[in-house]
């Protein structure tokens, strides 16, 4: 009689919502709960890779999807305005067991930059590309999709930005005097 020996891994996907920091006491128990919703997606998304047999790599670039996808977060649709006015975007990926990594700074029309930082580590030679760099690499990958620049506004990170403007303003006025 044979015994079959069953192993059960256990796994942790962890994630966070970006960079930043929002305090709790500052959401309303709605605004929260929005928040923690779209964090328990992107866990589930990550999750359900790895159930059904995926890669570690895999798991986390669905998991960041939902995220760069979300308009709560800075990690694409929504990210914080740079001082212009524009977004700035960057991804950048790694695997450990390979030493593979890719990495992609301050692109500005690529809907889902960590698909991007995924084809430098694929189909580049390089670790990583910036700007206007990454986004001619865009050009030559089919699967990454190009948006206008204001696909990432959101009227939250408009005010946020309207409003560190005006304390530059009035704090420039302040050294004047």
């Amino acid at each position: 009689m044979s015994e079959s020996l069953v192993v059960h891994h256990k796994t942790a996907l962890v994630i966070h919502g970006g960079a930043g920091v929002m305090s709790r006491s500052s959401m309303s128990a709605e605004t929260e709960a929005t928040y923690l919703a779209s964090l328990n997606e992107a866990l589930d998304a990550g999750n359900a890779i790895l159930q059904q047999g995926g890669t570690a790599r895999e798991a986390v670039i669905a998991s960041i999807l939902v995220l760069e996808d979300s308009p709560l977060f800075n990690a694409g649709k929504g990210s914080v305005f740079n001082a212009e006015g524009g977004h700035e975007l960057d991804a950048s990926i790694m695997e450990g067991h390979t030493s593979k990594a890719g990495a992609v700074a301050g692109v500005r029309t690529i809907k889902n930059p960590i698909l991007l930082a995924e084809a430098v580590m694929e189909h580049s030679p390089h670790v990583m590309l910036s700007m206007d760099g990454a986004e001619v690499f865009a050009d030559t990958q089919p699967d990454i999709k190009r948006v206008a620049p204001d696909y990432f506004d959101t009227a939250h990170r408009l005010e946020q930005l309207h409003k560190t403007q005006a304390e530059e303003r009035a704090s420039a006025s302040q050294d004047l005097k």
